[in-house]
């Protein structure tokens, strides 16, 4: 039996317990055993937070680590299959680098989750994929694959293909390529369902990787920034009942109340960086704050290689000060983040039986940028921090 014990922390728990000042976690076998005050651990090694705040690991709900490597350029790219605009049977479990300098970062940083994949040139990409942020090998590390169909909306798809000469060219024909090939998936799934081996399909690859989608099994994970792309999003979601993500949604605070009847979820980034096309060029900061008091539940995201993953809750910060209230802003890469990627059994709350990721840092990590991360642990392990660790 592996245990070890955190404690002298402020520990934001994200879940029932609240705030605990002084409290500790045990962790038991790579898993949360409990959370509290006056825990006794004889046997544990002993994790000391120095005062600090105690969080469960940062979760990146959206980028591409992985996919996109260390400046090593086109050998290292792997984000988009340009070749063809229709690539749902791309896996990112086939395309990740685990050894890429950029995970081991993002543990410094206390970042132990994250969502990655393909995207956003293709209308529709492929697999995304949870991941941890430790490990040698993606079999080591995935938590869920696949995560998400990454499907992209506007001028990404219409820059990487139109510019070619080649279908998309317009916002109508990246609609109309989804959206045929996902009724030709609504057709393939019934067609296996009907039973009668003398009707059932020939296996088909792209229409095979849909079938999660069709099934409300993931949800499409949807590069959308411009009002009028999200709006497009949410009827091709209505029209053929299916679950979406509201990735990027730039322009998301200006029709809030449409996200709200829709019941779709934001994640919402990059943050801080400067408006390098036309459809970002209304971002603000005070979004976040906006689509949470209209009721929608809101993410926040790094988008690497637009941010590193450490960024992550520099971005929080800045919405913080742009009116989202601090609770939410420590949920938005935690908690909201982990129910947002259906991870919330696993991870983004210290609660007991889920995973033992842990991040602690020297003060309020979305508030203080002299703060540091001091420690993380993944899984139970102290993989950053070491030498705050006794026993």
């Amino acid at each position: 039996m592996r245990e070890l014990l955190i404690e002298n922390g402020r520990v934001l728990t994200m879940g029932p317990q609240g705030t605990l000042e002084n409290g500790q976690v045990l962790i038991r076998d790579g898993k949360i055993a409990a959370v509290g005050t006056g825990l006794d651990a004889p046997e544990a090694q002993v994790l000391d937070a120095h005062g600090g705040y105690v969080l469960p690991g940062l979760i990146d709900a959206h980028c591409h680590v992985g996919i996109y490597e260390t400046a090593i350029g086109f050998p290292g790219d792997d984000g988009n299959e340009t070749s063809e605009p229709v690539t749902p049977q791309l896996r990112a479990i086939d395309g990740v680098y685990p050894l890429d300098p950029e995970y081991g970062l993002a543990v410094r940083g206390g970042v132990t989750t994250v969502a990655t994949g393909p995207g956003s040139s293709n209308p529709i990409a492929g697999e995304f994929i949870a991941m941890k942020t430790w490990g040698m090998t993606v079999e080591d590390m995935v938590l869920r694959s696949p995560l998400a169909m990454k499907m992209a909306f506007g001028e990404n798809p219409k820059g990487s293909f139109g510019r070619k000469g080649h279908m998309p060219v317009t916002r109508m024909a990246i609609s109309a390529l989804i959206r045929d090939t996902l009724y030709r998936a609504r057709e393939y799934v019934e067609k296996k369902d009907k039973g009668d081996p003398a009707q059932r399909p020939g296996y088909d690859i792209r229409l095979e990787a849909l079938e999660p989608v069709i099934r409300r099994q993931i949800p499409i994970k949807a590069h959308c920034h411009r009002a009028d792309d999200i709006m497009t999003v949410l009827r091709i979601a209505k029209e053929l009942d299916l679950l979406v993500t509201l990735d990027h949604c730039t322009e998301g605070y200006l029709i809030a109340d449409k996200i709200v009847e829709s019941g779709c979820p934001v994640i919402l980034g990059p943050l801080g960086g400067f408006p390098q096309k036309p459809e970002v060029a209304l971002q603000s900061l005070e979004a976040a704050g906006i689509l949470f008091r209209a009721g929608v539940k809101v993410a926040i995201m790094t988008d690497l290689p637009a941010n590193h993953l450490w960024y992550l809750p520099i971005a929080a910060g800045l919405c913080v000060g742009a009116g989202l209230p601090e609770e939410e802003g420590f949920r938005a890469i935690t908690s909201s983040a982990a129910e947002i990627l259906g991870l919330q059994d696993r991870v983004g709350s210290l609660e007991p039986g889920k995973d033992g990721d842990v991040a602690i840092f020297s003060g309020n990590p979305i508030r203080d940028l002299w703060c540091r991360c001091t420690a993380a642990v993944v899984d139970g392990v102290v993989r950053h921090g070491k030498e705050s660790v006794s026993g």
